[in-house]
């Protein structure tokens, strides 16, 4: 069992700059590839960035590619999403996952509660 618990999320101005941090339970941390994902009002969940469990390779949605930056810490049980030059499209609750790498959210097993994250205009 893995519990995990965003934090980070907030209310910044377009071209802003947020972190986002995913504190992990769980002596198993470091086994598994972690994901971000995204759900904004109306819309889908959808990807925005995976890393595997060493950190050593990151997939990123071609929306966020070249703003977002994923990373991890195996020591602290941490992942992090850095995210630079937010536009108001990226406004969204921002949930970070624990399972297999992979793009699509069936390939994680547990989830956190999400952090909201608002880019005004």
């Amino acid at each position: 069992q893995v519990q995990l618990v965003e934090s980070g999320g907030g209310l910044v101005q377009a071209g802003g700059s947020l972190r986002l941090s995913c504190a992990a339970s769980g002596r198993t941390f470091s086994s598994y590839a972690m994901g971000w994902f995204r759900q904004a009002p109306g819309k889908e969940r959808e990807f925005v960035s995976a890393i595997t469990w060493d950190g050593g390779v990151t997939y990123y949605a071609g929306s966020v590619k070249g703003r977002f930056t994923i990373s991890r810490d195996n020591a602290k049980n941490t992942v992090y999403l850095q995210m630079n030059s937010l536009k108001p499209e990226d406004t969204a609750v921002y949930y970070c996952a624990a399972g297999t790498l992979g793009t699509m959210a069936s390939r994680y097993d547990y989830w956190g509660q999400g952090t909201q994250v608002t880019v005004s205009s």
